[in-house]
């Protein structure tokens, strides 16, 4: 039996990566438990302490509930290294697709999302002859992943 698995990506704003990833992955905002008008009156009533409760909105749920739920941890300190996981978005359609058509895909994904404050840091280098076209990036915290 599978076992269920929440990613939690620890940041400095979570509203601002809900928002950018909300829009990068089409996720939506995880709505409280019902019974809760909000997150904060949930963990309130959970006996989370006052200065420990959430601001606004901090994790993210796929609407269609294919893949796992987001919790954007707030933690007072900036990123310091190189992320040791990372998202891989797949735009380009199925290899079966003529590279041309692919990399387009690619190159048009990595600009949305660059208009949604993304750093574009370039295609990611591949061995000559393979048949494959990424391109890395950075969310507006730092944390690299790749569209492909």
């Amino acid at each position: 039996m599978a076992t269920e698995f929440t990613i939690v990506i620890d940041c400095v704003d979570p509203e601002r990566l809900v928002r950018f990833w909300s829009e990068a992955l089409g996720y939506v905002v995880e709505p409280a438990p019902g019974g809760f008008a909000t997150w904060r009156e949930y963990w309130r009533s959970r006996g989370l302490p006052e200065e420990e409760l959430p601001e606004g909105e901090d994790s993210l749920v796929d609407p269609a509930g294919r893949g796992p739920p987001i919790w954007f941890q707030k933690l007072g300190t900036e990123k310091a290294g190189k992320n040791r996981l990372h998202f891989d978005l797949h735009v380009s359609g199925a290899a079966t697709q003529p590279l041309a058509v692919r990399k387009q895909r690619v190159d048009a994904a990595a600009a949305r999302l660059r208009s949604l404050g993304a750093i574009d840091l370039g295609p990611v280098p591949l061995g000559p002859g393979f048949d494959h076209y990424a391109v890395a990036m950075r969310d507006p915290e730092g944390n690299e992943f790749d569209v492909n």
